[in-house]
């Protein structure tokens, strides 16, 4: 029953990833920005307005992918701890 329910967990995880990355193609709110804020840009690609200007820049792509494994890394290891298996029993009769 837990595993049901941390499954909009990682789906709200995906779809957050998904935004900073260069492959969102949505325009769900206003240029203004997503409740206002101008940061919240609706074509997404965060993560390369955030290094525009740096010397990461060019390394985006990767930067996002090693981002986005940790982040999956860490939600699967919280997944983990908050859903134990009970140990198996071993009778050998």
């Amino acid at each position: 029953m837990k595993s049901f329910l941390l499954l909009p967990v990682a789906a709200l995880t995906a779809l957050v990833l998904f935004y900073l990355s260069q492959f969102w193609f949505l325009d769900l709110w206003p240029r203004e920005g997503l409740f206002g804020f101008e940061a919240l840009h609706p074509r997404g690609d965060l993560l390369a307005r955030w290094l525009r200007g740096t010397q990461f820049a060019p390394f985006d792509l990767l930067i996002w992918a090693c981002g986005s494994f940790l982040v999956l890394t860490g939600l699967q290891s919280l997944v983990d701890f908050l859903t134990p298996t009970p140990p198996e029993d071993h009778n050998d009769d």
